[in-house]
């Protein structure tokens, strides 16, 4: 098991750059080379002009993969995803560890789902939809294995869009309290919901599928099922607000 996270906080387009870094091609590096990641954000602010309308926002985004001791030579079976195109977009896929059993590397199904999602985010047809980049990203994997998955898309706006298939997750955090998080998706006990590249497995249409409105401050984790069955929603919350942003925390 490792336990991929992603911790985002959102800010307005007032606030300065933290890092001009662009990190959806490097999705595999980022994996193996734990290294810490922002999304730059502009420096105007259509509420300055006019008060009366509401500021566009994005992500700041902190990484973290913590492999299980007996894989950490391969980095895990997990993979994780950033972009900073429209408000920003996230992602996790964890390989499912039982194709080891097969003699399949788990790694390699996540890891090339979340590269081909990288490569679709701009898609016009995906529109910025996370259950279609869900879609095209499933059918261009052309690996052996299977994963959980997902993906959360911010509209400047302040609206998160996400698609879950399985059992990695998402909490939103404001003001000291968990305001959204996701169900997941088992078949039954440690059978998580997965896509597949077999045809037993599940599709984008199995997704479910939020909309949540965020406002500037809030705070968004995203991780496998690895962070979320070992640590308590409280413990994640009592965390965060030990830091007033991911740079301070040091996720790297």
């Amino acid at each position: 098991m490792a336990i991929p996270i992603l911790r985002a906080a959102m800010i307005p387009h007032s606030q300065p750059l933290l890092h001009n870094s662009i990190c959806a091609a490097g999705i595999d590096e980022t994996s193996r080379r734990r290294k810490r990641l922002f999304l730059p954000c502009s420096t105007s602010s259509s509420s300055e002009l006019n008060p009366a309308i509401r500021s566009e926002v994005s992500f700041s985004v902190g990484s973290c993969l913590i492999p299980h001791p007996d894989k950490v030579d391969r980095g895990g079976e997990d993979a994780l995803l950033v972009s900073n195109y429209n408000g920003g977009v996230i992602a996790v896929a964890d390989g499912v560890s039982g194709w080891a059993e097969e003699d399949v590397d788990p790694s390699l199904f996540p890891r090339e789902l979340l590269a081909n999602a990288s490569n679709f985010v701009e898609d016009m047809e995906v529109n910025y939809d996370p259950q279609i980049l869900i879609r095209k990203a499933h059918a261009a994997t052309s690996s052996t294995g299977s994963a959980t998955v997902i993906v959360a898309m911010l509209e400047k706006n302040g609206i998160l869009k996400i698609a879950n298939v399985g059992d990695c997750g998402l909490r939103v955090i404001r003001n000291g309290s968990v305001v959204f998080s996701t169900s997941p998706q088992e078949h039954y006990f440690d059978c998580p919901f997965q896509l597949s590249s077999e045809r037993a497995g599940q599709t984008y249409l199995d997704a479910a599928v939020s909309n949540v409105e965020l406002i500037e401050g809030d705070t968004i984790v995203m991780g496998s099922d690895g962070l979320f069955d070992n640590v308590f929603d409280y413990e994640i919350v009592s965390t965060v607000a030990a830091y007033r942003n991911v740079a301070e925390a040091g996720i790297s």
